[in-house]
């Protein structure tokens, strides 16, 4: 089903951090938490967490990508020519 939504600043930042961590649509982000607030959680959401360094900063999952200085420094050359 379709529909459109508003959602608090923050609640839209913790989704789409939530959603990039898992490789996910802000979709299928969001009926996983919904999910898991409920209870019925399909069983890969329910081993996500969310970490957080003590200052609050969310720690995203691995994914086997690493972006170097290198990479960012490019990236940042590329951006400005």
């Amino acid at each position: 089903m379709r529909t459109s939504i508003t959602l608090d600043e923050d609640v839209h930042d913790f989704v789409l951090c939530y959603s990039r961590g898992r490789g996910i649509s802000l979709s299928a982000a969001l009926n996983e938490l919904i999910r898991k607030a409920e209870g019925s959680a399909a069983p890969e959401a329910r081993d996500f967490e969310l970490r957080r360094t003590p200052s609050g900063f969310p720690l995203l999952p691995r994914t086997g990508h690493t972006i170097t200085s290198e990479m960012v420094k490019k990236n940042s050359e590329d951006e400005f020519e």
